[in-house]
């Protein structure tokens, strides 16, 4: 494993960030990367400020299932007969994938608006401490626990990486679960596009922001040779 990879799979233990870039011809976007367990109001100002894109939930496909959480392009093809909306809205021309990871949206039971910096630590991190409480337990167990803690609609996005994560789909979401994994944390992770005026960060400039703030810039190809590597 490269020593770039090892050192941020530290880096997440920790607690700090990892900036992380797809790849040329994919979204060509740079996210902030952080263990969702150690977000606090300040990760999320970081974030909205430095970064400015969606501030979501990277979640394993696994845990995902225990909670009962579906894909929402799943929920929109269902739908659609009841809600004819929803044919004219299928998500079936997305020019960079073929499906999207996005699932339900939440807010944690004990947030204000939801979309304040301390709202949505919480209900980050909240849904970290989930993740790891249910881990043995049984699925109806599980999704009360979860409806107790959270409400939906909310304002932080959950998106679920694939059942065979990188071997599947090399997204965002699957790479930032794939880091959890490697580094041996609860496989629920926060991010964050980073944005420029009218267009995505260049990859360039993000390389050059993480040399200035002291953040480890990962490409997903070596997250990818990594992840074959520790499966291995």
């Amino acid at each position: 494993m490269k020593r770039q990879v090892e050192e941020a799979l530290e880096e997440l233990r920790k607690g700090n960030f990892v900036l992380v870039y797809d790849a040329d011809g994919r979204e060509e976007e740079t996210d902030f990367f952080i263990a969702a367990e150690h977000v606090k109001a300040e990760s999320i100002y970081r974030m909205r400020k430095d970064g400015g894109g969606l501030i979501f939930i990277m979640l394993k496909y696994d845990l995902a299932e225990k909670l009962g959480l579906p894909y929402l392009a799943d929920i929109i093809y269902k739908c659609s007969n009841k809600w004819p909306v929803f044919k004219e809205l299928i998500p079936n021309d997305i020019p960079y994938d073929t499906k999207s990871s996005f699932s339900l949206t939440i807010n944690h039971r004990q947030t204000f608006t939801g979309i304040r910096d301390v709202d949505r630590a919480l209900t980050i991190s909240e849904f970290a401490k989930l993740a790891k409480e249910i881990k043995d337990l049984g699925d109806v167990e599980a999704q009360r626990i979860f409806g107790q803690r959270f409400r939906s609609p909310g304002h932080v996005p959950i998106c679920i990486a694939t059942k065979q994560l990188l071997n599947e789909r090399q997204g965002h979401t699957e790479l930032g679960v794939a880091l959890a994994e490697m580094a041996g944390i609860t496989p629920v992770m926060a991010g964050c596009e980073m944005l420029d005026i009218g267009e995505s960060l260049k990859k360039k400039d993000a390389m050059k922001y993480a040399e200035e703030n002291g953040f480890i810039f990962l490409e997903g190809y070596e997250i990818v040779e990594a992840w074959k590597e520790w499966q291995e």
